[in-house]
């Protein structure tokens, strides 16, 4: 039997992160130890590194399978995404 539920963790949200990042390309990198997800903004003259988020590969594994359930609910709910075309890669980014 599950002991009593634990009361929710608060969550501070500094501001500078509050109103959130626009990306419209990623690039992925790891090692053995972790995963590293660098979003970035394109524009025609400039790459803008915007996030860069590290986590464990255990925890990947989490963040994809709640993304391709969200994905699939959205789906559900309004239509296939049609996916994207591969942008031209950007020399800037090696």
């Amino acid at each position: 039997m599950p002991g009593p539920a634990k009361p929710p963790v608060p969550v501070k949200v500094r501001d500078e992160v509050a109103g959130g990042v626009y990306a419209n390309s990623m690039m992925v990198s790891h090692s053995r130890e972790e995963f590293v997800m660098d979003f970035f903004y394109l524009s025609p003259n400039l790459a803008v590194l915007n996030a860069r988020v590290i986590t464990s590969p255990g925890h990947l594994k989490r963040i994809i399978k709640a993304l391709s359930e969200n994905l699939r609910r959205y789906e559900e709910a309004h239509g296939e995404i049609s996916e994207a075309p591969e942008p031209k890669r950007d020399k800037t980014l090696n």
